[in-house]
């Protein structure tokens, strides 16, 4: 307690107030009594005064000039977003334009199977009897990666990866499917499913969990999918990873065609040739799968 009484009774350390008590003996405390310091303090705050001046000035005339450059980078970020935009339009117009004429050609020039044709290759929209499958992420994630999957550098072991995907889709068409979506995207013959990050890509076109799988070919898709390698795979992501999966059977099933066909070797059919469109009466044969 005395420390503290003495700090409250002397908050000026005594220090400086001999030192002040000897600057006002001096007659060297307060204001300077020189002209020539008098001069030189007013000099000082005079040039102070003038730089500050000087500075608001210099500011209020560059405001409006970098407003302007401002509002100028504003107009052309958006004149270059609305023409990136048109442009976007443009290609999606163009893109339905070539699919619409791919899918004509393709049940033109097919001949007796032009039918058969288009809905293998998804140029047309299909529906039927089929199976609707939903694969979800786990809600709670385990800390090992061992099992079926192994280690494909994904810490979360409980979310759905591409090659789960892959194999689900796989089974279904080897399961008897003729026609397959996922997620509103429909899937062909050249439909690649790949990994982006945590991401998965159906085409180049990221999805978002969950993943509603759709499929047309019979009442018995759901039986012979289950009993198959891959529905076996499926139950075991189910039982030891988490991943949440329902599936029912559906009397109609709805899916639409491709957004957009890929013809990789294509030749017109002539009169010489009317069985194959190399001229040797040869057609090359497409294995169903999704890489």
């Amino acid at each position: 307690m005395s420390l503290l009484t003495n700090v409250m009774e002397h908050s000026l350390d005594e220090g400086y107030a001999e030192a002040a008590a000897r600057q006002k003996a001096d007659g060297t405390a307060g204001m300077p009594r020189s002209v020539r310091t008098k001069l030189a303090l007013a000099a000082g705050l005079v040039v102070a005064a003038a730089v500050v001046t000087l500075g608001a000035a210099n500011a209020r005339i560059a405001a409006p000039v970098v407003a302007k450059e401002r509002e100028g980078l504003v107009e052309r970020v958006e004149a270059e977003t609305a023409g990136a935009d048109k442009l976007e339009k443009d290609v999606e117009v163009l893109r339905t334009d070539v699919g619409e004429r791919q899918r004509k050609a393709l049940e033109q020039h097919g001949g007796d199977q032009g039918g058969l044709v288009a809905l293998l290759s998804g140029a047309t929209p299909v529906e039927g009897p089929g199976i609707k499958l939903v694969v979800d992420d786990a809600k709670e994630t385990g800390s090992g990666d061992t099992g079926p999957r192994g280690n494909s550098g994904f810490s979360d072991t409980g979310r759905v990866r591409d090659r789960d995907m892959q194999r689900v889709v796989n089974g279904l068409w080897q399961s008897g499917a003729e026609a397959v979506s996922i997620n509103g995207q429909r899937l062909t013959m050249l439909s690649a499913i790949r990994a982006a990050g945590d991401a998965i890509l159906v085409d180049n076109k990221p999805l978002v969990p969950p993943y509603t799988v759709l499929a047309v070919g019979g009442k018995n898709l759901n039986t012979a999918f289950n009993d198959s390698a891959d529905g076996q795979y499926l139950h075991v992501l189910q039982e030891s990873y988490g991943i949440r999966t329902s599936m029912s059977g559906q009397d109609v099933v709805h899916l639409p065609a491709a957004p957009s066909l890929i013809v990789r070797v294509a030749q017109p059919q002539t009169p010489d040739a009317p069985k194959g469109a190399d001229g040797t009466g040869k057609t090359e044969k497409t294995e169903k799968g999704t890489s």
